[in-house]
């Protein structure tokens, strides 16, 4: 997927935060530590340095959505990290249930909170939770 790409979809998958621009996803996509991880109708872009692998971004087209693609893209990133990564993290908006839930299931628990990280047009800022998983050898998934 071109950058360009990127952005349509995650402006489609994020209708209440700021979606990402074509610029950002360039400029992270010319990163040697950052993958994008891709299915029809989705991506995850992770970033990886030393021991940790972050979640930058996951989204799913609307059309797509509730379908595990989602959980896929997830596990792709979890099985696709090399065995030096020992843990996975990410954040996500505290109002975000279905996608708070996916990482539950998926193994991620909360460790710390961000106070009023993402802006909302018209609300209040929303916190962000940061979620962390401990990755073992060969990183099965769940």
């Amino acid at each position: 997927m071109t950058a360009a790409e990127l952005a349509t979809l995650h402006a489609a998958a994020f209708t209440r935060d700021r979606p990402w621009r074509a610029e950002e996803f360039a400029s992270l996509l010319d990163s040697p530590f950052t993958t994008l991880l891709t299915r029809p109708g989705g991506f995850a872009l992770i970033r990886s340095i030393a021991e940790e692998s972050e979640l930058l971004t996951l989204a799913v087209d609307p059309a797509h959505q509730r379908r595990g693609l989602g959980r896929a893209l997830v596990q792709d990133w979890i099985t696709a990290l090399p065995r030096s990564i020992t843990s996975g993290f990410l954040e996500v908006a505290e109002d975000n249930a279905p996608a708070r839930a996916l990482y539950a299931a998926m193994g991620f628990a909360q460790v710390a909170t961000r106070r009023a990280y993402y802006a909302r047009p018209g609300g209040p800022p929303v916190d962000a939770c940061i979620l962390r998983r401990d990755l073992t050898h060969g990183h099965t998934g769940i």
